[in-house]
């Protein structure tokens, strides 16, 4: 089981991305927000394929 304070996101191309798209700098909590994002959307995603009665998350369950 991963630790629930690991970052999730690459913080090279999300920082990249940032300064591509919008010639700014990126905060390090950026990164662990995101993370947070991430986690509750496979949260929601794992019950969509549970309650589907799958054993696979498919892009569908992405909310």
């Amino acid at each position: 089981m991963s630790d629930s304070n690991e970052v999730l996101v690459v913080a090279s191309k999300i920082k990249g991305y940032i300064r591509e798209r919008g010639e700014m700098k990126t905060s390090g909590n950026v990164l662990q927000a995101l993370s947070d994002r991430l986690r509750s959307l496979c949260d929601e995603a794992i019950e969509s394929a549970r309650s589907d009665g799958r054993k696979t998350v498919l892009d569908r369950d992405i909310p």
